[in-house]
Order: C-alpha cells, then structure tokens, then sequence
C-alpha cells in the first residue's frame, strides 16, 4: 500500500474515534475522569478512543507497533528493534474536552527510524481532517475528494505583529519571556496539536514550547507542518524531533512557518 493511500485509511480510523468521542461530548454528565501517575486528566472518551484506534491499526494489512499515551509502554530494549511504529494521541487536549471548548484532536502519525513519515489529525468537533505524507505534501480533507494543500506563511521573524501560538493549558514564564523577543506580537491561543495545524494553514506564524510534552503530542502535527512548509526543531540544538526515542518526552522546540530568516 502506498503511504498516500494509507494517510487515507488512518483518517478513517481517526475519524471512527472522533465520532465516538463527539458521542461522550455531547451526551455524557459525567465523563468518569481519572488522574493519571503525572496528574494528568483521563476520561472515559480517552480510553473509548485508543480501543477504536488500536484495533483499526490492527486490522490494517500493514501491521505495525503501537506506542500510545494511553497503553502501557514497551521496554526501550525491545522499541529500538522496531524500523516503524504508531505514535497515537486518541484524545490530544483531554483538559479542552473536559472544558468542552472544542480545542481537541484525534493524533496518529507512522514513525521510521525516529522519524515521522505519515501524520493524521482530526478535529472531532468540526470534523475537520489533516492528513500528511513525507515528500508529498499536506492536506486538508474535503467533502468533494478534492483536498486543499496546505502552505505555511511565509515571515520574517523581525516582522511586526507576528501571530505566536501559545497554549490554552500550558503557558510557562520561559515562554513569555521567549514571546517578548519579538516585536508587537499577538498572541493566538489554542489547545492540543491545532497549534501545529493553524500555522500550517497560514493563519500563524510561530509555536515555543518552552514546557514539557511527550512524542505522541507532536509526532501527527509535526509532519503536516513540516511538509506545509514549516518546521519542528529542538530549542537548543536547531534539530528535528526524533521519535520513538528512549525518553518518550520531547525536548522544548519551536514550531514554525516558513521563517525566511
């Protein structure tokens, strides 16, 4: 199967598990929220969710690991035999879900030698779909089957008024301090990998993430805006993320457009 063509079917997949998320949203009081070892939120819709997605992965005709945030995680010994893997978020903004504001996704990205090559994003509340392939460009999916291509602004990060995405959750002082650099920017706040995607449809320029997130929070979103025109780099070193690394957590990076400087 050709990675464009299985973009398509991971789509699919991701937007069986939006559906029966929106299912929970909408009808559901009580979303039987838990606290995980790092205090962070679980719900029912997160575990609903990585079921309908790991067993679609599983019935695909290319079989491939799983690493998700919501299963328990393999030895590294045994993770660094693998050439590809599934990096999965089944509900990424799990505190947006609980907030109902409607800034969550659904993240699958297929990883190659710690590398992302296949990314899907869904928007479960606006049933919105992201797909991207390495070399081959990425997309917005469209009811007519006619895609939109996504492509990065184009800035000068000495610009004025450059839009910088920052979190609706996770705002740290190291990253208002890193926004105070700049001149006069506005500030556009969003939850979850749509921090990604919005710079890669052209509506921002520039994500710091100067605070913790772990692979499976970037792996699905990195690739749309990479190959949008974009890019994902480390905060000190200037490098691509890796993935399926022995620390599942990523280091700080930016996010960005197609910076000309």
């Amino acid at each position: 199967m050709e990675l464009i063509d299985l973009a398509k079917s991971i789509c699919l997949i991701a937007q069986n598990a939006g559906e029966a998320i929106m299912e929970i949203y909408n009808k559901e009081d009580d979303f039987k929220i838990e606290s995980k070892s790092d205090e962070s939120p679980l719900t029912i819709a997160d575990k609903t969710a990585n079921a309908i997605i790991c067993k679609g992965l599983e019935n695909l005709d290319m079989i491939y690991p799983i690493i998700s945030e919501e299963n328990k995680q393999m030895a590294y010994e045994e993770r660094a035999q693998w050439t590809r893997c599934w990096m999965v978020d089944p509900l990424d903004g799990t505190k947006e879900f609980i907030k109902r504001n409607g800034d969550f996704t659904v993240n699958i990205a297929l990883i190659e030698n710690h590398e992302v090559i296949l990314g899907v994003v869904y928007l479960p509340v606006e049933d919105r779909c992201y797909y991207a392939v390495k070399g081959e460009g990425a997309f917005e999916i469209q009811k007519n089957d006619t895609d939109i291509q996504l492509h990065a602004k184009a800035f000068n990060k000495e610009d004025e008024g450059l839009k910088i995405v920052c979190s609706r959750s996770h705002l740290s002082q190291e990253t208002q301090d890193y926004m105070a650099k700049f001149n006069k920017p506005e500030t556009v706040s969003r939850g979850s990998s749509l921090k990604f995607i919005i710079i890669a449809e052209n509506k921002a320029h520039l994500y710091p993430r100067i605070a913790p997130t772990m692979e499976w929070d970037t792996a699905a979103a990195h690739i749309i805006l990479q190959e949008a025109g974009g890019s994902v780099l480390e905060f000190e070193s200037g490098q691509p993320l890796r993935y399926n690394k022995e620390n599942l957590l990523n280091p700080y990076f930016i996010a960005e457009g197609n910076s000309v400087n």
